[in-house]
């Protein structure tokens, strides 16, 4: 297993269980109160001021660490008031998180100024040879400089046996700039769906409610409601951003391919007029 799968796998095991642990804390510290965090504030605005200002002064203690402010912020609430969905879709979330920062670093390696790398390899094909222009290609970092790189070495077969070499390595390139990005569109596709699933569930949840009590409130069915809006949204929320990093890298790998075409088309034509020159001496 190469190192960079290894970290993804790292940091996809660490997020959650990060979450799972938050989640976990909330769970019994709202198990040990009593009450939920919305009940608690009602229960605090009726009680009086005393207490108001005694949950004001616990607030501000909580809030003195990133954790207690990351819990007191409310996702955490959303979180877990959201079901069994949520655990799902914060997978997804860590997982088109890794994948997006992944594909950022590579494509950022995989930048080169293709104008005047291609003005470098044509001028020391023509002044140095051959081997020079191998050199330099093999020192350059990108899928250009490896696409001319794989031509040059078929060389001494023709230039058939170039253009074949570049196709291949150029079809090896893309592949490799493509990794991954099936995740990313599996996410986007897959997050609004566990969404929707965990809408149906709490609108089972809600009825099921109404269909247990003797006197049907807005309280009886709030949680099931509120489980149905949250999954929708955190489901939105996680495949809108992906969708878009999606079409940001289909843009940036065609951008790639048009660069590679171009490149192969002016180092076939160098090495057609070096072949012309010296059949005609």
């Amino acid at each position: 297993m190469s190192k960079r799968r290894l970290a993804f796998l790292l940091l996809v095991c660490v997020s959650i269980c990060a979450a799972a642990s938050l989640a976990s804390s909330y769970a019994q510290q709202t198990a040990s109160t009593g009450a939920p965090a919305g009940s608690e504030m009602t229960a605090a605005a009726d009680s009086g001021a005393e207490n108001t200002s005694a949950h004001g002064i616990a607030a501000g203690e909580k809030s003195e660490t990133w954790l207690g402010r990351f819990k007191e912020s409310g996702l955490v609430d959303y979180y877990v008031r959201g079901g069994v969905f949520m655990h799902p879709i914060l997978f997804c979330s860590i997982l088109g998180l890794a994948v997006i920062i992944e594909r950022l670093y590579v494509l950022s390696k995989a930048r080169t100024n293709t104008k005047a790398l291609m003005n470098s390899v044509l001028s020391t094909f023509e002044s140095q040879g051959i081997e020079a222009a191998r050199t330099l290609l093999e020192r350059t970092k990108g899928p250009v400089a490896a696409v001319l790189h794989a031509g040059l070495l078929r060389i001494d077969r023709g230039t058939d046996a170039v253009e074949k070499s570049i196709v291949s390595a150029a079809a090896i390139e893309v592949t490799f700039l493509e990794r991954g990005l099936v995740w990313l569109s599996s996410v986007a596709n897959i997050a609004p769906l566990l969404g929707f699933l965990g809408t149906v569930s709490g609108m089972i949840h809600a009825f099921e409610a109404i269909a247990a009590a003797e006197y049907v409130s807005a309280k009886l069915v709030s949680a099931g409601i509120a489980e149905a809006l949250i999954t929708t949204a955190a489901g939105l929320m996680v495949a809108i951003p992906v969708q878009m990093a999606y079409n940001y890298f289909v843009q940036t790998i065609d951008r790639f391919v048009v660069e590679m075409e171009e490149s192969a088309a002016d180092l076939l034509d160098a090495l057609a007029r070096t072949v012309g020159t010296k059949a005609a001496s």
